[in-house]
């Protein structure tokens, strides 16, 4: 965004042409109380509240009230933002959460809120970025990424939630792109991540170029997974390689065909990333997706330990992390850990550290107690705990639209296996292929 922001197999023949009635239906039964628009019209600051600055590249247009500042249309330029949110002192904000204000203005002493919101030009964001660099203790770039159904407040504001919350030092630029913030306009949506492909590679070929920044991150949720690989691809072919600055990159639940992301990984050659695949096998809204792209696998719902996936997951290098067993986040099971604080505190503490999150090694402060079906039992490998908690990007209107009426649309597509024995994943060695069911 810095410089222009401008194998088929099929698993079944079932036919869901009837999807975009189901989904209409789905959009007329959701509730509609939501957050207030209009949030991102800055206010004073609280001495009490703490605060995060944060670069935008986006592609979406700009919005008439200043409030919201961009929507969900696609601009033919790029367009930058130098965004600072308030989060609430400790006593008002629970890790985890974004304390969506319930009528504006915003009070920053229980609410988030907007401090600044300034539209800048690329080079104002080029210098912005040089000189947060030069301050963080490492030179390090996290970009976020997020999924379907975000306006560009929820973006914000749930990126901040996690920049805060995790206590990372890395420099945040959120990648954001054109949705509408709709259950309706999935196609639309997902026609945005592709118009977005070259916009999110000039942004990474920027960070690669910029010899400042020391390393790059990658946090992708859902849809925004597709645009996150279809990006590193392109810069994989042109640029012979990805930079070894790129270290981690995180796929949440990622709403991918299987097999594209087979073509993907192979295109981008052997010098990569470390990638970490957060699943889950009883996610519903992948379930749906599944039905809707021709009943392939998405991505973020294989079974890991079952041929040919473990086998290519191995040969590949990626780390799996299978969640299937844990009763955490929403009735799709599409956001396990959105609610749980210490996990988006260890991802800032890894990364702060400078571990890969392919670590296995946990420390005792490291240990988190989750609630799995009435009992608490500890989750083990850093890695697990850590990739989980990218899950946490998903707003809570989208928990609300989705999680009602799940079930009616995938039946017992969705609902897990009883006959998976439940198993702690190990503390002490490191393996490829992780089964962490609590």
């Amino acid at each position: 965004m810095m410089r222009h922001l401008s194998r088929n197999t099929k698993r079944g023949g079932r036919s869901w042409s009837h999807f975009p009635c189901v989904v209409a239906l789905m959009a007329l039964l959701s509730a509609c109380a939501g957050h207030p628009t209009g949030v991102l019209a800055p206010v004073a600051a609280s001495p009490s509240a703490s605060q995060v600055e944060m670069l935008v590249a986006t592609t979406r247009s700009r919005a008439k009230s200043p409030g919201e500042m961009f929507n969900g249309e696609r601009s033919r330029t790029a367009n930058f933002a130098d965004i600072t949110v308030s989060i609430p002192p400790a006593k008002a904000h629970k890790p985890g959460d974004v304390d969506w204000p319930r009528r504006l203005p915003p009070n920053p002493a229980t609410d988030f809120a907007t401090l600044k919101a300034d539209e800048i030009d690329r080079g104002t964001a080029e210098k912005w970025l040089s000189a947060q660099v030069r301050k963080s203790p490492d030179g390090s770039v996290l970009v976020f990424i997020h999924g379907f159904n975000n306006r560009f407040d929820d973006a914000v504001f749930r990126f901040a939630q996690i920049v805060h919350d995790s206590g990372a030092h890395s420099v945040p630029v959120l990648a954001t792109w054109p949705s509408r913030g709709s259950l309706l306009a999935y196609g639309y949506d997902r026609e945005s991540t592709n118009y977005t492909r070259n916009a999110v590679e000039n942004l990474f070929q920027y960070l690669a170029r910029d010899p400042q920044v020391k390393e790059v991150s990658i946090l992708a949720h859902s849809m925004g997974n597709w645009l996150a690989l279809e990006s590193l691809r392109q810069m994989a072919i042109r640029n012979g390689g990805l930079p070894a600055k790129f270290k981690n990159v995180m796929l949440a639940a990622p709403d991918v065909d299987v097999d594209v992301f087979g073509s993907q990984i192979a295109d981008m050659g052997k010098q990569r990333p470390r990638f970490t695949l957060f699943v889950s096998r009883d996610d519903r809204a992948l379930a749906v997706s599944r039905r809707l792209w021709g009943d392939v696998d998405r991505l973020g719902a294989i079974d890991p330990e079952k041929s040919p996936y473990k086998e290519e997951m191995i040969a590949n290098n990626i780390t799996v992390i299978d969640l299937t067993k844990l009763k955490e986040g929403d009735s799709l099971h599409h956001t396990k850990f959105a609610e749980s604080p210490e996990i988006v505190q260890l991802i800032g503490r890894r990364l702060s550290n400078g571990q890969i999150l392919t670590d296995s090694r946990v420390g005792i402060g490291d240990n988190i107690l989750v609630a799995t079906t009435g009992a608490a039992q500890t989750v083990g490998t850093a890695a697990g705990l850590i990739v989980s908690a990218p899950a946490a990007i998903v707003d809570q209107n989208t928990r609300q639209n989705y999680g009602n009426y799940a079930g009616t649309l995938v039946g017992s597509a969705g609902k897990p296996k009883s006959d998976i024995a439940k198993s702690k994943c190990g503390t002490t060695s490191q393996t490829t292929v992780g089964n962490c069911n609590p």
